[in-house]
């Protein structure tokens, strides 16, 4: 009896020491196959990396290029925007648009008359803003429009946005000077239409920087006006 018993004391002693070692080696092996991706997981994560362009861009300008944004306005309840080299430098929160053409001059050349220098440009260097402007093409005179375009040096960048109606006072002596800037369509610009423009005083060919929509009661968006439009790029600091 004392060895039968002995025997079985032996057994169990036997089956709970077997029993530890397989539970032992089971939470070791979970605690390696829990640990080892977060381990991983750790070393190549990685953060995404948001690149910041000038104006909002879709991709950022090379070297001798300026970034530049601009909106016309929408119908006649939002006002126009332009954006040049990172800095908004007409828009409604500006309080400085208004019905008609609004427009910014740039030098491309070496000036010291500069009204408005960005604020990462010293006056008097490439891409500052010489002087700004609205005028009402409904109910305006238009002679301070071909005042203002006629004043315009050679080597200066012309950006143009349409708000409302940019086509009631336009004459031929408008659209010849917004030819001679690049202009494809100065000639077709009409009642509310709505243009947006790029081109420089000097320039030898067309602008490249231009979108014009006709007011058409068939395809406009909103009543009595087309969509806005928009228009973006990289504007080449030598024009000529």
């Amino acid at each position: 009896m004392r060895v039968s018993g002995l025997l079985r004391l032996l057994s169990l002693i036997s089956v709970l020491v077997v029993t530890w070692f397989f539970v032992r080696s089971y939470i070791s092996s979970n605690m390696i196959n829990v640990r080892l991706p977060r381990w991983i997981g750790s070393v190549h994560k990685e953060n995404p990396v948001v690149v910041k362009t000038k104006c909002g861009l879709s991709k950022s300008c090379s070297a001798n290029f300026f970034a530049f944004k601009i909106s016309s306005g929408a119908a006649n309840v939002v006002g126009p925007s332009m954006c040049f080299e990172g800095q908004t430098i007409m828009s409604p929160v500006k309080n400085n648009v208004g019905r008609g053409l609004n427009i910014a001059l740039v030098n491309v050349a070496k000036s010291e008359n500069c009204d408005f220098p960005p604020e990462h440009l010293a006056p008097g260097t490439k891409g500052t803003v010489l002087r700004h402007g609205s005028f009402d093409m409904y109910s305006g005179d238009p002679n301070l429009l071909v005042k203002f375009l006629k004043e315009i040096p050679d080597g200066t960048l012309v950006l143009v946005a349409s708000y409302d109606d940019p086509g009631t006072k336009m004459n031929d002596e408008i659209r010849k000077l917004l030819s001679d800037l690049g202009s494809s369509y100065a000639k077709q610009l009409g009642f509310r239409d709505s243009w947006v423009f790029l081109g420089a005083k000097g320039l030898k060919s067309k602008s490249p920087f231009e979108e014009l929509l006709k007011n058409n009661p068939d395809t406009n968006k909103y009543d009595g006006w087309p969509e806005l439009l928009e228009l973006e790029g990289c504007a080449p600091q030598k024009v000529y």
